[in-house]
């Protein structure tokens, strides 16, 4: 799936202007409590009276709550990437890169640190145990890491990144940072190790640079 085009919605759902209204609703407020919750923490009589709907709307739009989780997986990645745009499909800077990083750590000043990443946060609890989602969180992130490589390949083709940094490495290990910095910050409540694990990471991918 191409990096800016969002996930599409399953095939079954040819639903009335009413209907799709009604299916996002359901699907915001399931993000919002699985994001303080938890999916396992989220019941589905919790999800109907944050959304004002019925057992049945929710089973008739998503078939069972593993289907509510998956779409809240593809509208945490939609929101999450529309978010960072237009500064995510422009990463072909190190300035660029560091506004980036810099943006997204003071959305978790912001709210203390508490949180965490919203798609690392489903990642973590359902990777190993539910293998729909995980197949789906691997391609949430893939269209996250997908600006980041597009970003340092149209570097390097300006001949502005060396011809032996590998790309695709560098936007793993960027992301990962971005990630593994969001956690220690949520537990540590502090954007320092966030901070400092982007700012090595664009460090190296700096070091890259043709002089």
């Amino acid at each position: 799936m191409s990096a800016s085009v969002k996930a599409e919605e399953p095939k079954e759902q040819r639903l009335t202007k009413g209907g799709r209204k009604t299916r996002e609703r359901i699907i915001e407020a399931a993000a919002e409590l699985m994001f303080h919750r938890g999916a396992g923490g989220t019941s589905i009589p919790d999800i109907q009276a944050a959304a004002g709907v019925s057992a049945s709307q929710i089973y008739h739009y998503f078939g069972d709550k593993q289907g509510l989780v998956l779409a809240v997986i593809d509208h945490q990645t939609d929101t999450r990437l529309d978010q960072q745009r237009p500064l995510l499909d422009n990463l072909d800077s190190i300035e660029a890169l560091r506004e980036w990083c810099d943006r997204a750590g003071s959305r978790q000043d912001a709210r203390g640190c508490e949180g965490g990443c919203e798609i690392g946060s489903l990642a973590s609890e359902l990777a190993d145990g539910d293998q729909s989602a995980r197949t789906r969180l691997v391609s949430a992130f893939d269209r996250w890491e997908g600006p980041i490589r597009s970003g340092l390949a149209r570097m390097q083709e300006r001949g502005e990144l060396s011809e032996r940094a590998d790309t695709a490495a560098l936007a793993t290990a960027l992301l990962a940072a971005v990630q593994g910095g969001m956690l220690l910050s949520q537990v540590r409540r502090s954007s320092t190790a966030y901070r400092q694990a982007v700012s090595a990471v664009i460090d190296h991918i700096e070091s890259h640079l043709v002089r």
